[in-house]
C-alpha cells in the first residue's frame, strides 16, 4: 500500500511538473511572438484606426490560437526535455529507478500527460483553430494586406472560374466578388455521352441569404436531345446548387478555416468535381489527426533522451531536442510538398513523420539505461 501510495505521489509530481513547465513555456513563447508581431504591424494597426480592444478581439483572438497550435508540439518537446533534464541533473530519476520502479513505469505519467495534451490539441484542430484562422485571415485581408485591384484575381475578387459540379456538369463564372457574394457571366453545362444536353446562362447571380439558394438574373435555358431543343427565358430564378459561397473563395487559407465536419463535406464535393486541389485538402484533413499524435511521440522521445544524466546537462539535452524538432519539421514539409506536387499519398504525407519518429522513440526507449 505504501509503495502504491508513493507511486501515486511520483505520478502526480511528474505530471504536475510536465504540465506547469509546458504552460509556462507556452505563455512565454506566445508573449514573445505577440511582441514581435506587434512591432511588425504597428503601422497597420494605426492606419486601421481601430481601438485596442477591437485589435485584440478581431486579430489576436485569431492569431494566438493559430500560432500556438502551429508550435504546440515544439512547446511540448522543449518542456519535457527541460524539466526531465533538471530531474536527471538532481539525480531524481536515479532515485526513482533505484526504489524499484521500472523505467517503463516511470514513463507512465509522461504518457498520460502526452495523451492529455494530444487530446487538447486534437480538439483545437477540429473546431477552435479553424475559427481562429477565419478571424485572423479576415483581419489580414481587410487591414493588413489592403485592397487590391479587381483584375488581380485576389482572395476577394475572382475571375474566370471553371469547375465540375458533378461527374457530368460543369460551371463557369466570368467574375465573382467573394465579399458581396455576387458575380456575372454564369453558365452551367451538362453532358451525356460526350454530348451537350443542358445549357444555362445568367447575366448576373448572387447568394440569397434568406432562401439559402443562388439567385440567377436574366436566365436563358436550353435543353437538347437528339431531335429537338427547348429554349426558355426567365427574369430571375432560384436554384439550389451543391456549391456555396465558401466554395468559390478558393484562397489558400480556405481549408484552414473550416471546422473538420465542414472540411469533410467540402472534400467530398471536391472529389466529385475532380478538383486539382484535392490532395492539399486531404493533407490538411489528415494533419489534423497526425499533428496531435506527434505530441505523444515527442513526449516519449524527450523523456527518454533527457532522463539520462550527462555532463552537458540541460543545455546539451535542449540542443539535441532542437535538432530533432528541426528534423521533424523538415520531414513534415517534404512530405506535404511530395503529396501536393507529386504522387505521394496524402495520408502517408501526414503520417510519415510520426511513423519515422515513432520508430525512433521505440529505439531510444530500448537503448535507454534501465
Amino acid at each position: 500500500m505504501l509503495l502504491i501510495h508513493g507511486m501515486k505521489k511520483i505520478d502526480r509530481y511528474i505530471l504536475l511538473k510536465y504540465l506547469t513547465t509546458f504552460f509556462f513555456c507556452l505563455i512565454l513563447f506566445t508573449a514573445i511572438v505577440v511582441v514581435v508581431d506587434i512591432s511588425e504591424k504597428t503601422d497597420n494597426f494605426v492606419k486601421s484606426k481601430l481601438p485596442v480592444s477591437r485589435i485584440i478581439t478581431d486579430y489576436y483572438f485569431g492569431f494566438i490560437p493559430r500560432i500556438d497550435a502551429m508550435l504546440f508540439p515544439l512547446f511540448v518537446f522543449i518542456s519535457v526535455i527541460f524539466f526531465t533534464s533538471k530531474m536527471a541533473g538532481r539525480s531524481e530519476i536515479i532515485a526513482i529507478l533505484s526504489s524499484g520502479v521500472s523505467f517503463r513505469r516511470m514513463l507512465m505519467p509522461f504518457v498520460a500527460g502526452g495523451i492529455l495534451l494530444s487530446v487538447v490539441l486534437w480538439m483545437g484542430y477540429q473546431y477552435i483553430v479553424p475559427k481562429a484562422n477565419f478571424k485572423w485571415a479576415a483581419f489580414e485581408a481587410r487591414y493588413i494586406d489592403g485592397p487590391r485591384a479587381p483584375d488581380a484575381n485576389n482572395s476577394n475578387y475572382k475571375q474566370k472560374l471553371y469547375f465540375k459540379m458533378d461527374s457530368f456538369t460543369y460551371v463557369g463564372i466570368r467574375s465573382y466578388d467573394t465579399m458581396l457574394k455576387s458575380g456575372n457571366g454564369f453558365f452551367v453545362q451538362r453532358f451525356k455521352k460526350n454530348k451537350l444536353e443542358y445549357n444555362l446562362r445568367a447575366e448576373l447571380f448572387n447568394w440569397d441569404t434568406t432562401q439559402k439558394k443562388w439567385k440567377l438574373l436574366n436566365v436563358a435555358e436550353r435543353r437538347l436531345d437528339s431531335i429537338s431543343e427547348r429554349f426558355t427565358r426567365a427574369p430571375e430564378m432560384f436554384v439550389n446548387y451543391n456549391f456555396k459561397p465558401r466554395d468559390l473563395r478558393k484562397d489558400e487559407f480556405l481549408k484552414d478555416q473550416m471546422p473538420t465536419p465542414e472540411l469533410d463535406d467540402f472534400i467530398k464535393l471536391e472529389r466529385l468535381r475532380g478538383s486539382e486541389s484535392l490532395n492539399m485538402l486531404l493533407v490538411e484533413r489528415y494533419n489534423r489527426d497526425a499533428i496531435p499524435a506527434s505530441v505523444l511521440i515527442l513526449t516519449i522521445i524527450g523523456a527518454v533522451l533527457a532522463s539520462r544524466k550527462i555532463r552537458g546537462g540541460s543545455g546539451l539535452h535542449l540542443a539535441i531536442g532542437v535538432i530533432i524538432s528541426v528534423l521533424y519539421i523538415l520531414f513534415s514539409r517534404f512530405s506535404i510538398v511530395f503529396a501536393t506536387k507529386g504522387n505521394f499519398t496524402p495520408f502517408l504525407a501526414a503520417w510519415t513523420p510520426n511513423i519515422i519518429f515513432g520508430i525512433l522513440a521505440f529505439y531510444l526507449y530500448k537503448k535507454a539505461p534501465k
